[in-house]
């Protein structure tokens, strides 16, 4: 049987070769934390507990491509819409506190629905640990063609003047777009008549229509009817004017202080997550919303990077659900 005999420059060069790789996967072992040995073991499920399609969707999507890229492993994204999100939710709570398992959420589940809702199912401070905050979207109180102000004064002298002559839209009851107008009616010191509708794109069409004179909403849904003229922007619900649109005012600077509203989104993990990991998972998240090409894709949403560290997230999620729980309470909100 014959053997074919490599030559002496060929075995070098293949044992050179060995060692490099040898070397590269010491090194990547070596510089690699134990936190990071351990996330690069399995693979991540990231729970998006509503449909495809809207921010918590597509956050999910980039999130799990910045894993993928850092650890090698397979990171899916699983929507499981159902219960106003709670599925979801509930899923994640019942997983493995080793950061494999993960949710995307809005501000809504974690701040309103503990106290809109009496019989919620969690208690976020138990059932989870959060890692950070990961996009935000500023809010702007609009009126519409059927409006007789185009300003927040004009709009605050006609409420003063006559008191429960106007309304607002939103989304529907308990949403944050609703809880926002009812912080502004207390800190502005006016009434305007609440009217729900089911989801943003009805409210949106009565207010273009002239049908409701008033609503809050997510900057990015509102902002080309701003720019044509169909809508005029009174204020932004923040504590500062944004890139997006710098020419609107905001709220505060035009005397009604303490409204700052935003939308945004967090990730989540379950409780027993240890501090080292969900630390970890801020710092990926924070990398990967960090890219070009991913901070472009989030302006085309009207989304802002607002990624945190996981004790600045708690206390976030903390004191915002203080603030609506006294609003809720004060304003004797029901859920539907």
């Amino acid at each position: 049987m014959n053997q074919r005999v490599l030559p002496f420059r060929a075995l070098t060069t293949l044992a050179l070769c060995c060692a490099l790789i040898g070397g590269v996967q010491t090194s990547v072992a070596q510089s690699t934390s134990p936190v990071d040995r351990q996330l690069a073991q399995e693979r991540f499920t990231i729970v998006a507990p509503f449909p495809p399609g809207g921010p918590v969707d597509t956050l999910s999507r980039l999130l799990a491509e910045g894993l993928q890229k850092r650890y090698g492993q397979p990171a899916v994204v699983e929507n499981l819409p159902g219960a106003a999100g709670n599925l979801g939710i509930d899923k994640v709570k019942r997983a493995k506190g080793d950061g494999h398992t993960l949710l995307v959420v809005p501000a809504g589940n974690l701040t309103i629905n503990p106290t809109l809702m009496p019989n919620f199912p969690f208690q976020i401070e138990r059932d989870f640990v959060p890692v950070t905050m990961l996009a935000m979207a500023p809010n702007v109180l609009v009126a519409g063609p059927g409006a007789k102000f185009k300003t927040l004064k004009e709009l605050l002298d006609f409420a003063k003047a006559k008191p429960d002559a106007l309304s607002y839209a939103s989304p529907g009851i308990g949403s944050g777009l609703h809880l926002a107008g009812e912080l502004f009616k207390q800190q502005a010191g006016v009434e305007l008549l609440h009217v729900p509708y089911k989801g943003t794109g009805p409210a949106l069409n009565d207010v273009l229509g002239g049908t409701v004179p008033l609503m809050f909403s997510n900057l990015p849904a509102v902002l080309p009817h701003i720019r044509s003229g169909k809508l005029v922007a009174l204020g932004l619900t923040d504590r500062l004017r944004t890139a997006t649109a710098p020419e609107i005012p905001t709220l505060a600077e035009q005397g009604v202080v303490g409204v700052q509203v935003t939308s945004w989104y967090g990730l989540l993990a379950p409780a027993g997550t240890p501090t080292e990991v969900a630390e970890q998972l801020a710092r990926v998240a924070a990398e990967a919303l960090a890219q070009p090409a991913v901070r472009d894709q989030l302006k085309a949403q009207g989304l802002i990077d607002a990624t945190q560290r996981p004790a600045e997230f708690a206390a976030h999620i903390r004191n915002e659900t203080a603030v609506w729980a006294q609003v809720i309470k004060s304003r004797h909100i029901v859920a539907e």
